[in-house]
């Protein structure tokens, strides 16, 4: 294969020379190459005419309808003062205090600044708060909502319930969390006194048979710690009881329906006695008679009266 090399003498190349007598000669075309003309922009402030196209789009609205309020700052609260210059004076100390020992200028403070900036909004919100209700109960409009008042809610009643329920199941693990923490510790405060007691009396213990080992020698002759260890022994059983002589109501109350001792089968079981007498039984011949009419349990004299009503005989005799 031949290898075609390009001849440089073939290619046209157009020099600056060339291009220059084509545009002196007007052989260009417009393009890239054409020159723009540079217009010069003049502003104008026609204050008459803005006013009047003002005046054309502009909507004659009562104050009802756009709120709007162009007030003063209200004045700083003493205590917003007082939190302002203890901040100022730390940050000082914070400045001058630090390893360059930098002059601090609370006006290029950007910490301070900002704190000044947002105090200065809520005073102005503030002010304008205040002339606005004022504005609103001039005209006879309420700002405070009807104690009767229902809002319809945002969310609807099954998804608050499982608020409710997560709510709940969080109090729930809080408790239960706080109630093993709470045993955990009176576990340790019973193991603590049960240890301190332990060696209390490992402590007790030992100085008695110190002072025993002391007798034994012969170098004391004292054994008054032996009655006083009986006492204190005698006061740690009897701890937390009353009286020996305290009466059990309960018990004396059994004893005196059962019996104390003895023989208590077959006690109940009836005898020839006490089946020929009708004691503690409600008899017929027992009841008082009662008047219902009257409701009452009174006797009536009349009626329980002996029948003055003779005989049939007598009432046959009577007849002839």
């Amino acid at each position: 294969m031949s290898d075609f090399v390009l001849n440089d003498s073939d290619t046209e190349v157009d020099s600056d020379e060339e291009l220059q007598e084509a545009f002196a000669k007007g052989l260009l075309k417009p393009g890239l190459n054409e020159e723009i003309e540079k217009i010069e922009k003049h502003y104008a402030n026609n204050v008459t005419e803005l006013k009047a196209k003002l005046k054309d789009f502009q909507l004659k609205l009562p104050w009802i309808e756009t709120l709007d309020l162009v007030t003063t700052v209200a004045p700083m609260a003493p205590d917003v003062a007082m939190q302002m210059q203890e901040t100022a004076q730390r940050r000082k100390n914070l400045k001058e205090n630090s390893k360059g020992q930098q002059t601090y200028d609370a006006a290029q403070d950007p910490v301070l600044n900002e704190f000044k900036r947002e105090n200065l909004i809520h005073r102005q919100a503030q002010a304008a708060v205040l002339e606005g209700i004022k504005k609103l109960k001039d005209l006879g409009i309420p700002t405070r909502r009807p104690d009767d008042y229902f809002a319809e809610m945002a969310k609807t009643d099954e998804h608050m319930q499982k608020v409710r329920k997560n709510l709940m199941a969080k109090q729930a693990a809080q408790a239960r969390t706080e109630k093993v923490r709470q045993l955990r510790d009176q576990k340790k405060i019973a193991k603590r006194v049960q240890t301190d007691a332990r060696l209390k009396q490992a402590a007790d213990k030992k100085e008695m048979l110190e002072q025993l080992k002391r007798v034994r020698k012969g170098k004391s002759s004292d054994l008054g710690f032996l009655d006083d260890n009986k006492g204190s022994n005698k006061g740690n059983n009897n701890k937390g009881k009353g009286p020996h002589n305290k009466v059990n109501k309960r018990r004396a109350m059994k004893n005196e329906k059962f019996g104390f001792g003895g023989k208590k089968k077959g006690s109940k079981l009836n005898t020839r006695d006490s089946s020929n007498t009708y004691e503690g039984f409600n008899g017929a011949s027992t009841k008082k008679p009662n008047n219902f009419k009257t409701k009452s349990f009174k006797v009536n004299n009349k009626k329980h009266q002996k029948n003055p009503r003779p005989g049939k005989s007598k009432r046959k005799n009577a007849k002839r």
